[in-house]
């Protein structure tokens, strides 16, 4: 398949991905919204952002005035396994593909991209993945910006109740995965349940955290002991078939 086919093909898988994520960023705008950001300042921060999860976590960070430093580790935290699947794509690639693309690809690396990406037969053409960017990247950032923009202009009864969809975003992407592996529902029954004791207990509150400090630390808490416990095996060889 040369390139060209190959970034077609990926306009056509990746657009169904831009459907839902102009969605899904048109909620995330309301929290953008909180933190005073513009229409044009949201679209520019999710079109190089893209990740649901980092960005709601950061927004949430900088409505709490959070400093710096815990801005920079909640996105580290929230957005490393970008770094996984970019490692795992890394061996899909013909071993004469140039750096500079695969680079690239590692740019365009979101669940979904990388979902559609690792299924690619054979090796995977760089431009396959250049496509699925070039049209779910900016119904991204246009959500965004669109809903910062009804977040100026609804009402605020209204703002707040579509607001729940992001909430609802989150639990559609922990129960599935909460049915089918126990060890992942115990991890987010904790997770639950060590939040609420940090923000309630005299002794734990005494020490001021704020809550962005607090999520960081049960966050990499909770997630390192679930992988010692209960490690994920998975077989290398796959990505190469």
């Amino acid at each position: 398949m040369n390139n060209v086919m190959a970034f077609r093909k990926g306009l056509r898988d990746g657009t169904p991905i831009a459907m839902g994520y102009f969605a899904v960023a048109f909620s995330l705008g309301f929290m953008a919204k909180k933190c005073g950001l513009s229409p044009l300042q949201g679209f520019i921060g999710s079109f190089f952002t893209r990740a649901s999860a980092g960005e709601y976590g950061v927004y949430t960070l900088v409505v709490q005035n959070a400093g710096y430093i815990s801005v920079i580790a909640m996105s580290l935290v929230t957005n490393l396994r970008y770094l996984l699947m970019s490692t795992a794509l890394s061996q899909k690639f013909s071993p004469d593909t140039p750096l500079l693309k695969r680079i690239l690809v590692g740019c365009c690396v979101t669940d979904e991209i990388f979902g559609i990406s690792i299924a690619y037969p054979g090796y995977l053409n760089p431009y396959y993945t250049f496509g699925a960017f070039a049209v779910s990247t900016p119904l991204w950032a246009l959500g965004t910006m669109t809903g910062i923009i009804a977040g100026s202009v609804l009402p605020a009864r209204i703002v707040s109740a579509l607001s729940v969809a992001l909430y609802g975003m989150f639990i559609a992407i922990i129960i599935p995965p909460s049915k089918k592996n126990k060890a992942i529902g115990i991890a987010v029954v904790v997770s639950f349940l060590l939040s609420w004791i940090a923000r309630n207990v005299d002794f734990i509150s005494q020490f001021n955290l704020s809550s962005g400090t607090i999520t960081i630390i049960l966050t990499l808490v909770i997630s390192a002991t679930a992988a010692v416990i209960h490690p994920v095996l998975t077989d290398v060889d796959d990505m190469d078939s």
